[in-house]
């Protein structure tokens, strides 16, 4: 059992660092989210007030969560003294039990610490692209999207769908989402790359077996507004089109949706999600702004990788996990290697025990 001398040694090397364990931090940022809370003027924008209140809430998550553990390291403390001085079977089973519930809290919560990149904390915005092969695709396409669509429900993230390409005959073209939550991109960051599904095709009357890919992309939600990236007005096309919904139904009769083209790299994004043209602009020019820092962050890394010498390829080719339906059931993360055989499980949304070990081992490779 970790000593109390592990929550000292753990605040000093986050309070230099600025990570979670920083509780003089967190409890100067709280009382500050709370002071503009109580300011009579804070309502006068309501996008910006829920905004604050959102944060703060994050805060509090974290504090509090910490707070909890350190309590139940205490009562783990007392418990330990109990069983020393009186060795009753059942002082030993609950502290066992106590003991193996604290474990796997903190090992949740110092996951969340390795989510200290400049956006982990940030909402995500997950695009889903079928590749080659038609319906086949398109409808594993569908399915992976309610795949996370339900991992964010579990979660308690909103999702909102800012873009919609209905496919020919099942399934979907493309979709982009956007998964509103704290640490949500610290989480999906992990998800980006080919997914590659095994299975007999419904769509095959000689029920033979098909495989099938499809590209999943995830970037931090950035402001329209952020001057942290620049795009030049030269630089882009802007195009409307009619928005359409899922089974191609006309969500309006204007030419609402927007199309951005960014002319020196051919990154298109789009959104139709809101009425107003003016509002999906924003909405397409923030989802632009979080493609050009992807490649810039892709950049980063493969300069890093070739300072490394590492021989290994970063970015779309990059096949990360298989689901196989058929002729035995299994899903494997090939980076991790994690594998389970609950195949409904995860296309239920079951997805944290792969983002863990995903983490682990990048955390197990920055220890290298």
């Amino acid at each position: 059992m970790k000593s109390k001398q592990y929550w000292k040694v753990q605040k000093q090397k986050s309070q230099a660092s600025g990570g979670l364990f920083d509780l003089d931090g967190l409890e100067t940022d709280i009382a500050e989210f709370d002071d503009r809370m109580l300011d009579p003027e804070f309502w006068n924008n309501a996008e910006a007030a829920q905004e604050v209140i959102n944060q703060s809430n994050q805060l509090k998550v974290v504090y509090n969560t910490f707070k909890s553990l350190e309590a139940q390291y205490e009562d783990l403390e007392v418990l330990y003294e109990m069983v020393k001085e009186d060795e009753e079977p059942e002082y030993l089973e609950e502290l066992n039990e106590k003991t193996t519930e604290f474990t796997e809290a903190l090992e949740k919560y110092e996951l969340t610490m390795l989510l200290n990149g400049p956006h982990d904390k940030s909402n995500a915005i997950l695009e889903i692209h079928p590749g080659a092969g038609g319906t086949e695709s398109q409808d594993w396409g569908s399915m992976l999207f309610r795949m996370y669509t339900r991992w964010a429900d579990k979660k308690g993230f909103d999702v909102e769908t800012l873009d919609y390409q209905s496919g020919d005959e099942a399934g979907i073209k493309s979709v982009t989402i956007l998964i509103k939550g704290l640490n949500a991109y610290g989480y999906l960051r992990s998800e980006r790359g080919v997914h590659r599904l095994v299975r007999i095709s419904p769509f095959d009357s000689a029920g033979r077996r098909h495989t099938s890919f499809c590209s999943i992309d995830v970037m931090p939600e950035i402001a329209a507004d952020d001057t942290e990236i620049e795009v030049s007005p030269d630089d882009i096309r802007v195009d409307t089109y009619r928005a359409s919904g899922a089974g191609g139904q006309h969500i309006n009769k204007t030419s609402s949706a927007i199309r951005i083209t960014h002319i020196p790299t051919g990154v298109v994004v789009a959104s139709q999600a809101q009425r107003s043209q003016f509002q999906n602009r924003d909405t397409a020019m923030g989802m632009l702004k979080a493609k050009l820092y992807q490649l810039q962050e892709e950049e980063r890394e493969k300069e890093l990788a070739a300072i490394r010498g590492e021989q290994k390829e970063i970015g779309w080719g990059s096949q990360i996990r298989s689901y196989v339906f058929h002729p035995y059931s299994m899903v494997k993360d090939h980076r991790s290697s994690y594998e389970t055989g609950n195949v409904q499980a995860v296309m239920d949304g079951d997805l944290d025990a792969f983002i863990d070990a995903y983490l682990k081992m990048t955390m197990d490779q920055e220890e290298l």
